[in-house]
């Protein structure tokens, strides 16, 4: 039987370790898929992936720049021998490229694992990798809170510039009692 393989990059924001520590934790290869995944971390330690419909073991690792694990996917054919994927961590402008060697992969079956790949890691990592650092980058940003002006009679608008205070309703006058007219005695 024939095999195939693939091989794809993308820019993940978050750095190195941070990608490398949740690939190899189930909790965090969980939410970062979005998929129900269990890793055993150390070398000859077996995973699932996705509820199941990836499995293999971890054969090498060098932490925050390579992980090699074996894979196999609830579709491939029983006679199949498991894949080989291969996952390079490098630190780039913007994040971590992750470049991911997919080989031996049963013949006919690459393009559907490529796409897979892409929106199955790929884009969610993407998405959860950058939502984190984005909560992380607004926890770091200073709240800046306005004073409140001492005096009623100024405050400031959203614009920055001064504005008078709402005159005081005016009072009013009294009202002027009119002079009875006296009528003339009869």
């Amino acid at each position: 039987m024939a095999r195939e393989t693939i091989r794809l990059s993308a820019i993940i924001p978050a750095t190195p370790q941070r990608i490398y520590d949740a690939w190899l934790d189930g909790e965090q290869h969980s939410a970062f898929t979005g998929a129900s995944a269990e890793v055993d971390p150390e070398v000859g330690g077996r995973f699932t992936a996705w509820d199941g419909y990836i499995e293999g073991k971890t054969l090498e690792k060098e932490a925050n720049r390579r992980i090699v694990q074996s894979w196999r996917t609830s579709e491939f054919p029983p006679e199949a021998e498991d894949s080989r994927v291969t996952v390079e961590l490098d630190e780039v402008i913007g994040g971590t490229r992750v470049t991911l060697i997919h080989e031996d992969i049963p013949e006919g079956d690459s393009n559907k694992y490529e796409e897979g790949w892409k929106d199955f890691y790929f884009k969610p990592m993407k998405k959860y990798f950058g939502e984190a650092a984005e909560a992380e980058e607004t926890a770091k940003t200073p709240v800046v809170r306005e004073a409140k002006p001492a005096a009623a009679e100024e405050r400031t608008l959203v614009t920055g510039r001064p504005e008078a205070a709402a005159p005081a309703p005016k009072k009013k006058a009294p009202a002027k009692k009119k002079a009875a007219k006296k009528k003339a005695p009869a």
